[in-house]
This record gives structure tokens, sequence and C-alpha cells, in this order.
């Protein structure tokens, strides 16, 4: 695992475990409130996808989140 892997995989947990927190049960559920494609959510859920800042901005709101606290892992 390279390092820049290591931050996808704990950026995806970390998005994981607030979907969970807030009752958002399944991914297809946040790919609604984000607008973003189910498959998408589970990329980056499972650190296979390199967020782009507009996307992260879209999880925060649809979480119910500030953006600071996407990164607190």
């Amino acid at each position: 695992m390279t390092k820049g892997s290591n931050i996808l995989k704990r950026f995806g947990n970390r998005i994981r475990n607030l979907r969970l927190e807030k009752g958002i049960t399944s991914q297809m559920s946040l790919s609604f409130k984000t607008g973003l494609d189910r498959s998408y959510i589970g990329g980056v859920e499972r650190g296979e996808r390199n967020v782009s800042l507009e996307n992260i901005e879209k999880l925060a709101k649809a979480l119910g989140v500030e953006l600071n606290e996407l990164f607190n892992f």
C-alpha cells in the first residue's frame, strides 16, 4: 500500500463511519443526498477514489457536517 492510498482509505472509512452515525444506512441513500453515483460512493468508502474538492463539499453537506469534520481521522 502506498502512502497516497492510505489517506484515501482513512478518508473512506471516515465517510462510512459518519454515514452510519447519521443513520444513513446505505450508500444508495447517500448517493441520492449528494447527487453522486452509488458506485462512486462505494469507491470512496473503499479508498479507491481520489475525491475532488467539489465532491468533498457535497459529501459534507449530505452528512450535515463542516468540511473539516471529514478529515478528523
